[in-house]
């Protein structure tokens, strides 16, 4: 007897003792009984299915917590299968069918896990530089409390876990691990560039500065997150990975350091939150800790060996598809062409530094989102030029930003905020601008046009705007409030919008500018994009932006 399956069906065949399982019947009651093995050639043609069946789209009734991951490689430890899923939330559960190439990730929530089967729909996860497919189980969540061989999935499981709960009871900082990595890049046979570093952590989480030097002949990075917690997922998962197969190994470690310091904005040193630092011919400046026998900030190669043919073992998305929110994994997939010059990387659809200036913006809410909205919030990261949301796919959408710089920026501060209920995706697009709909063509207003707004906020050179930008927050920052405007008046213009207002004070110094602080970051959001710019009447037209301060 023989019942096909794909994805969640199970196929069942008996000869003698030997019974094979699909990966849910596997799950079932008497798992601990249904132990045995699967010839290696139905393996393949099973996995063969499955990948064949995932691209024709055929997926479950609904969304689940629980995951289906297939061609597993017989060597990937749990931790890099949970690592997976660290980019998208918490992994509450794991169940490892290595003789299967199979597992189950549970995650602590539907939305975590919607947003993980839609990213590696555009992008196919790599482990140990092989495809990994991913799609939905049947079930709601795993129980595994009674099954044989679990102990090293809890095992890593608490071992993700343990820094986030150590966060949460020390007050948000455990000792000697804070938001800044020490990172060594060893046996470097290829180039290993600021833009690379940045692609591959910026995916843990918000990056905020990082610089490179050299100290006994290594390459080493001092790289700034935003949060203590991003810090930690990122050595976790990247701890002893290799960059490219069989070169480029990162070592990693907590810093001492609290906060870098960049003077300058070039190849050797960045901060993300500063646009207006110049690019300078000399080294960064960094904290006084850091000792000055870190000598040049170049990197020391050894001489090029074999073809330029490595293949991106850390591997990132590029222009293919979604950015992951919050913190994120080891994604996608790079390689170096073989055109590429002996000492050069060429990152497909990333032209500039460290990319080009158009992003694509994706997981909207088609019902509620705007060019217009748009424009005003990835306005307070830079100067928006242009922006398209896609015709056929309104859930997508293009942000032309005035550099690659403001780009990047928008990047670590916009991608995986909450924006009208669903978790905003940005990342570099293909594309290097942005076209405007040709005369006659029909665009129903999703294409517009900002380059000569005056709204923009960075065009006046050494603007005070440069040093005020901060991450979304629930607190925002209002500014040309005319005296005749009272508090009860800004409230109830709040409110309006749909926020709950939680506290509100007038600077002392100067009444025309003051903080409101609403609800949840969400909710600040909303209000930024509905009412920067309100006009308060008397000429004068409120200014919003997120603050850093709390009332």
């Amino acid at each position: 007897m023989m019942r096909k399956w794909g994805g969640n069906k199970a196929q069942t065949r008996q000869k003698g003792q030997e019974l094979q399982c699909g990966p849910d019947e596997f799950l079932s009651s008497g798992v601990s009984r249904r132990t045995s093995t699967m010839s290696n050639s139905t393996a393949d043609t099973a996995n063969g299915n499955d990948e064949k069946k995932l691209k024709e789209g055929r997926s479950p009734i609904s969304p689940s917590r629980v995951l289906h991951l297939r061609q597993i490689p017989s060597d990937a430890t749990e931790a890099e299968v949970i690592s997976l899923g660290l980019p998208f939330g918490k992994v509450t559960n794991l169940l490892m069918l290595k003789g299967k190439s199979q597992a189950f990730l549970e995650m602590a929530s539907e939305e975590a896990a919607a947003n993980m089967v839609n990213f590696y729909t555009s992008v196919t996860p790599l482990l140990r530089s092989q495809p990994v497919y991913i799609q939905y189980s049947n079930y709601r969540e795993l129980k595994t409390d009674n099954l044989p061989n679990q102990a090293r999935a809890q095992a890593a499981l608490q071992a993700v876990n343990a820094a986030p709960d150590a966060l949460a009871a020390g007050g948000g900082v455990v000792p000697g691990q804070g938001s800044v990595l020490r990172i060594i890049v060893e046996n470097v046979f290829y180039p290993v560039t600021l833009e690379v570093l940045y692609q591959i952590f910026s995916k843990f989480g918000p990056v905020l500065k990082i610089i490179t030097f050299t100290k006994n002949n290594q390459f080493q990075t001092l790289l700034q997150f935003a949060d203590p917690t991003n810090a930690y997922y990122a050595k976790m998962a990247m701890d002893g990975q290799n960059i490219y197969n069989a070169c480029c190994t990162l070592r990693i470690e907590f810093s001492k350091l609290t906060s870098l310091k960049v003077k300058y904005n070039n190849d050797k040193s960045r901060d993300f939150t500063r646009l207006d630092l110049p690019s300078g011919d000399g080294p960064p400046v960094m904290d006084s800790a850091i000792p000055a026998s870190f000598g040049s900030h170049g990197i020391v190669l050894p001489p090029y060996a074999g073809p330029a043919g490595f293949v991106q073992a850390v591997a990132f998305p590029h222009g293919a598809g979604l950015a992951v929110p919050a913190v994120a994994g080891a994604l996608g997939s790079l390689a170096v062409p073989t055109s590429a010059a002996p000492g050069r990387i060429t990152i497909p659809g990333v032209t500039g530094v460290p990319g080009n200036s158009v992003l694509l913006v994706s997981n909207l809410n088609p019902e509620a989102i705007t060019p217009h909205g748009l424009f005003i919030l990835f306005g307070v990261y830079g100067d928006v030029h242009r922006v398209k949301i896609m015709f056929k796919k309104k859930e997508n959408a293009l942000v032309q930003m005035a550099d690659a710089n403001q780009a990047q920026l928008a990047i670590s501060n916009l991608n995986g905020q909450r924006l009208y209920g669903k978790v905003l995706h940005a990342t570099f697009s293909k594309h290097q601008f942005v076209q405007l709909p040709r005369e006659g063509q029909e665009d129903h207003g999703l294409t517009k046009d900002y380059s000569n707004s005056p709204l923009h906020r960075f065009k006046k050179p050494g603007s005070k705007n440069f040093q005020n930008i901060f991450p979304p927050s629930a607190t925002l920052h209002l500014s040309n409030i005319p005296p005749s405007v009272s508090v009860d008046d800004l409230k109830n213009l709040f409110a309006g919008t749909g926020s709950t207002v939680k506290a509100f004070k007038f600077f002392q110094k100067d009444c025309k500018m003051a903080l409101i602080q609403l609800g949840s970051v969400e909710e600040a959001v909303h209000a930024l994009i509905a009412l920067h710019n309100h006009d308060l009447g008397d000429n004068h037209h409120l200014r919003v932006s997120f603050s850093k301060s709390t009332i």
